[in-house]
């Protein structure tokens, strides 16, 4: 019996590139993001250092990791918490991370789901219910569906601004 690879060992294995796109306005909004909400601060890198760990490990090795964003403006607050750990934790860690308000990305033909993309060869689809809870993944390899998705990034990605120069309204 196979069991799909998790996202640590997709990220682990990554030769060249792991692009993320995110098109949703909150996640999970329970957790972080609640106590965040409570109590206005959080230090990203004590509540996820793994992550910081994992990312800069592959940025390490040569791996480009980039993420980028499609947000509704004005922001959720919960865009608005993304926005203030991006930078001490994703940043920090080495990955890329554009912004792109959703008005701009009209003529962009996206995927229906969030995904990362693994050396342009492999797609770690993410699934969430209408609340932001993670509902399930899958794993695709199929090339004409790795092809739309590195398109739609590229294009987002391009229109994009860094989150060094994004300044949430």
């Amino acid at each position: 019996m196979t069991t799909e690879p998790d996202f640590d060992e997709l990220l682990n294995n990554a030769q060249h590139t792991a692009y993320h796109l995110e098109m949703r306005d909150g996640y999970m909004l329970d957790g972080s993001y609640a106590a965040w909400k409570a109590n206005g601060q959080l230090d990203p890198r004590n509540q996820w250092p793994w992550w910081y760990n994992l990312v800069s490990s592959a940025v390490s090795r040569g791996v480009a990791v980039h993420r980028a964003r499609i947000i509704s403006e004005p922001i959720s607050s919960y865009i608005r918490f993304e926005h203030e750990v991006t930078g001490p934790l994703n940043v920090k860690a080495g990955e890329k991370v554009r912004w792109l308000p959703r008005r701009l990305a009209t003529d962009i033909a996206l995927p229906g789901n969030d995904f990362w993309l693994f050396d342009n060869a492999t797609l770690l689809i993410n699934h969430f219910a209408g609340n932001g809870d993670m509902t399930g993944k899958e794993i695709v390899t199929d090339s004409s569906v790795t092809e739309l998705c590195a398109s739609a990034f590229d294009k987002v990605w391009e229109r994009a601004t860094p989150h060094e120069e994004y300044q949430p309204d």
